[in-house]
């Protein structure tokens, strides 16, 4: 391979060498302050194995995928060898396809899955992507957030190599308390056969509570029109088969989607690892590739287990939406009341809804997710009132997704002008959709449910689509910011044995020896306070967290 120093104008500042262990190569010089290369996804699980580590990094790859957002181009391949061939004028190679993670093993990410360039080439496109992050509408935020997703790759891959601490036995007596024995042959444990015996039994005839279809007839037969088998509407059907219905469908996918063979398939010695991607949505959420991670049912999270002697430090994010459209909107009522150290909620509606919390709450959210009919209608006409810059900022946004503009967060990310986004990320912005355990698999061809599948989203619409960009502005700049704590608490761990081993959407976990839980609690809000400077600047909003020192992760919540 090839190594070469660069300047502060992105050229060679000195020879090109060849090496052969880019391990060793790396090692050997722990003065170099950042590494540009073209996939951390590809290089960096192979340092690590080595035990090699590295501060910094330039993800060119990524940083493709960034700015061919911010010019309006989402979609198109985000590959160097693409990058290239636009910039040469040349026919543009679609991107490799992406592969699927292997259930219990890391094998999968040493697989090279792009295309290698000569390194004249690589720094060809270097350079004008720094031309390109010039010509942004904020260059210097658009740096900081390609700098921050960088960062967050090699958080990822780190977290992948960690894996979450798992205790197998723990799962497997949470199984059987729940599910009851297993049948030979792999069929239905004995709690979910003797479910499906009570809901046939309430019919009257033999039906099958995994076919929704199948549940559908069987209600009509008994003269209840249901349109489907989700939870919120069979609540609302008087009839003896609802409750054993109910607590089959949770049970099944807990078996299905957490059962005794996604224990076998993917906990490994102790450890869970999926393979964490960092900005897999749109929004810069992160998705996991295999394994449901972001989807672990509280129940089950009484087997993530920190090992002996040491702890989980769990930490959530304190009402993230509310605090963030203070930051991105300011609006310096909502900037004062995001600042105290009073229940934002709470102040919320001390101001404009006479002290009713949970009205205040339905208004606030109702702001950023778009529900703006019946009673939603006039909690925002309340808070515009009392938070007019605030609320005229996500209607903006609203606005502009529907005339099919572009759409930013604080950094720049850019929400896509046209379909596609609706369908990675309509489970972030709160819309309807279909109940989990009715698609086992998470989506279509067994695609992972973390990935934000969504059956039925007209992606065309446009009125869904403002809905969605209104909230895109605030959920995408919170993953911007979630980007900076995770690369500051990095730093600040990185002299200690704690190791980042979880991040979702607001709440991140710590694996750390007993001793150092307190430093990595105190950790953690200084990371909180840096983020927010770094991302929206000197502003009085306070990004506080809710952190739980436990040995079990079900114990923090």
């Amino acid at each position: 391979m090839e190594l070469a120093p660069l300047g502060p104008d992105g050229l060679p500042a000195g020879p090109v060498r060849e090496e052969a262990d880019l391990a060793e190569a790396v090692r050997s010089r722990p003065d170099v302050t950042r590494w540009v290369w073209r996939s951390t996804a590809e290089v960096y699980p192979r340092l690590l194995a080595a035990g090699v580590r590295v501060e910094r990094c330039y993800d060119i790859e990524d940083a493709e995928t960034l700015l061919l957002g911010h010019e309006g181009r989402h979609g198109e391949p985000r590959s160097a060898a693409a990058a290239l061939a636009r910039l040469r004028g040349g026919p543009v190679p679609p991107d490799p396809p992406q592969r699927s993670a292997a259930p219990g093993a890391q094998s999968s990410l040493f697989e090279p899955q792009g295309v290698g360039l000569p390194l004249a080439d690589l720094l060809a496109v270097y350079a004008e992507q720094q031309r390109r992050h010039e010509r942004t509408a904020h260059p210097d935020r658009m740096r900081l957030l390609t700098a921050a997703e960088s960062a967050g790759m090699l958080v990822a891959a780190e977290m992948n190599r960690a894996g979450l601490p798992w205790s197998a036995d723990v799962h497997r007596r949470v199984l059987h308390e729940l599910l009851g024995e297993r049948y030979a042959g792999g069929g239905e444990p004995r709690r979910l056969a003797e479910l499906a015996d009570e809901v046939s039994a309430a019919f009257g005839r033999r039906v099958r509570p995994d076919l929704p279809a199948d549940v559908v007839k069987a209600f009509a037969r008994a003269g209840i029109k249901v349109g489907s088998t989700r939870r919120w509407e069979l609540r609302s059907v008087d009839h003896p088969a609802v409750e054993p219905l109910l607590e089959y469908k949770k049970l099944y996918r807990i078996w299905v989607a957490h059962g005794w063979s996604w224990l076998q398939d993917w906990v490994r010695d102790g450890r869970f690892r999926p393979e964490f991607l960092a900005g897999g949505t749109v929004t810069g959420r992160w998705v996991t590739n295999g394994g449901g991670a972001l989807q672990i049912p509280k129940v089950i999270r009484r087997a993530v287990v920190a090992d002996p002697g040491w702890r989980l430090v769990v930490a959530d994010a304190d009402q993230m939406e509310p605090r963030v459209l203070a930051a991105i909107s300011r609006d310096p009522g909502l900037m004062e009341v995001a600042g105290r150290e009073s229940d934002l909620y709470q102040s919320v509606s001390d101001r404009a809804f006479s002290g009713d919390r949970a009205q205040a709450k339905l208004a606030v959210l109702g702001a950023v997710y778009g529900q703006t009919s019946g009673d939603g209608l006039k909690n925002l006409a309340a808070l515009r009132r009392r938070f007019p810059r605030a609320v005229a900022y996500v209607d903006e946004a609203a606005r502009a997704g529907e005339e099919g503009r572009l759409v930013r967060t604080w950094l720049g990310r850019t929400c896509p002008p046209a379909a596609g986004a609706a369908e990675d990320a309509a489970e972030e912005a709160g819309l309807p959709q279909d109940d989990p355990a009715e698609h086992p698999a998470g989506g279509p061809a067994g695609q992972s449910a973390d990935q934000g599948w969504m059956p039925g989203y007209a992606s065309g619409n446009s009125r869904a689509r403002g809905r969605f960009a209104r909230n895109f502005v605030v959920q995408g700049s919170a993953a911007d910011w979630a980007l900076l704590l995770l690369a500051g608490l990095r730093r600040a761990c990185r002299d200690m044995a704690a190791e980042l081993v979880f991040f979702q959407h607001d709440e991140v976990i710590v694996h750390c020896p007993q001793d150092e839980a307190e430093t990595v609690v105190e950790a953690i809000r200084e990371a909180a306070e840096l983020a927010g400077r770094l991302t929206f600047g000197e502003t009085p909003v306070r990004f506080p967290f809710t952190t739980a020192v436990v040995e079990c992760y079900a114990d923090a919540k």
